[in-house]
């Protein structure tokens, strides 16, 4: 146990068993980057253990880019002094853009996970982190789900989760823990590269919004997130419950006469999961939008917008799905 037991150990715990994100004796996989937030819950989760009996390990994902330099022995060494296993994925020409990295970071976590036994991976994503995302995806467009995306928890795989357990946590919290426990915090020059869409984010946007609208304006926009995650999640629900009302055994048609009676965002929701079964991708605003339209147009009306040569076309009381490349049950 940690001598400097702080309220930032005692808020974790307690948010832990609010929220039943770790079990007792999970083996947990941390996420160490080497900054201050995964640091921050790195020493967080090791002066916790003794409580919850978890096996933990460390794991950190190098990307091979200039600015790595030097971070994945930092991470090692931390690691050995704290007496923790330690894992490292390198990449092999990792594209750099903040949407290669992330995707192969996931990658990589979850191929580590999987080969080692861990039921948890968990990461040092903050406060500040789910309202730089909320503001990244409304930018971009993004619904509801894209607004509320940076969540409690997750699962990667059918039997490997992702775990928060910072969300409520900002990064100025996360700075302060470290100094106040010494910690080796590597600081990232490419946090500050601004080329990247959430560096000016972070660095700008929000800084700006805070001084110019609103003082708490990270705190306001994580709490958007999580009262949008909870409508998504009933949303989602309720679509594939509407879902299971529409399909036919077979799975490639649709009842559109039934699809009709439920109101448009519900129908939308339907539709994507049930062409994310179909394409085996999520499909795009455009492609859901294409079969929105086919719910009420005359008979024979096609549209060949689906990836992988997929089409779909009105057979009278059916939208009839043909050619797809991977057909899975519709549960």
């Amino acid at each position: 146990m940690s001598d400097k037991w702080t309220l930032l150990h005692a808020r974790l715990h307690q948010t832990l068993r609010q929220r039943q994100l770790l079990p007792r004796q999970q083996r947990i996989l941390v996420a160490l980057s080497g900054g201050q937030d995964s640091l921050c819950l790195t020493k967080l989760l090791l002066d916790l253990q003794p409580k919850w009996e978890w096996i933990l390990a460390i794991a950190h994902c190098d990307h091979r880019w200039s600015s790595d330099v030097g971070i994945a022995a930092h991470v090692q060494q931390i690691a050995q002094s704290w007496h923790l296993p330690f894992y490292l994925k390198v990449a092999d020409s990792l594209k750099e853009t903040e949407a290669a990295a992330r995707q192969w970071r996931y990658q990589a976590l979850s191929e580590i996970a999987r080969e080692r036994g861990f039921k948890s991976i968990v990461t040092g994503h903050t406060k500040s982190d789910r309202a730089e995302t909320l503001l990244y995806n409304l930018i971009r467009g993004a619904g509801a789900d894209g607004l509320s995306s940076l969540t409690w928890q997750r699962l990667v795989t059918p039997t490997i989760e992702l775990v928060r357990p910072l969300l409520d946590v900002s990064r100025q919290e996360t700075l302060q823990f470290c100094q106040q426990l010494q910690l080796p915090i590597w600081f990232d020059a490419a946090n500050q590269n601004l080329k990247y869409a959430r560096n000016r984010i972070r660095n700008e946007l929000i800084p700006y919004l805070s001084d110019n609208f609103n003082p708490q304006v990270e705190k306001s926009l994580a709490q958007t997130a999580e009262l949008l995650h909870a409508d998504v999640e009933y949303l989602e629900t309720q679509a594939r419950q509407l879902l299971k009302q529409v399909i036919v055994p077979d799975n490639y048609k649709i009842n559109r006469f039934c699809l009709r009676k439920a109101p448009i965002a519900l129908q939308r929701r339907a539709l994507r999961q049930f062409l994310f079964r179909i394409i085996d991708k999520n499909p795009t605003f455009e492609q859901i939008e294409a079969i929105i339209y086919l719910i009420n147009a005359p008979n024979k009306t096609r549209t060949s917008t689906l990836p992988g040569g997929a089409s779909a076309e009105v057979d009278g009381e059916w939208i009839l799905f043909r050619q797809t490349i991977n057909r899975q049950s519709v549960d």
